[in-house]
């Protein structure tokens, strides 16, 4: 029976802890289910993570920043990034009151 990305979604409530849902894990290769409503990265807070990372907004919006550029990167349903191995970056912030579903993909280079 196929498994779907919308089911089970908590309801959009910013003092819930963001929520992180495996979906595949395979040698070099996983796939995450974020779930988000109102959360950002702690204050001075970058990931830098040793896997590269390409991740798709399928509901809600997201501000994602990338240390080396200026901008925040406004993030709707459909918008997609591939954020290489060691690039710092942050979750600006996450729509409020709406549940955002992130599809994150991360890979070996």
């Amino acid at each position: 029976m196929p498994a779907n990305l919308f089911t089970a979604l908590p309801a959009a409530d910013s003092n819930a802890a963001e929520q992180f849902d495996d979906l595949l894990n395979r040698p070099g290769l996983r796939i995450e289910r974020i779930v988000s409503s109102g959360q950002a990265s702690p204050p001075g807070f970058w990931y830098d993570q040793p896997e590269g990372e390409w991740v798709v907004v399928l509901s809600g919006s997201a501000g994602l920043r990338l240390e080396h550029e200026s901008q925040t990167r406004v993030l709707r349903p459909g918008d997609h990034l591939d954020i290489p191995a060691h690039c710092r970056h942050r979750v600006e912030w996450t729509e409020a009151g709406v549940t955002t579903v992130w599809l994150a993909v991360f890979y070996q280079a």
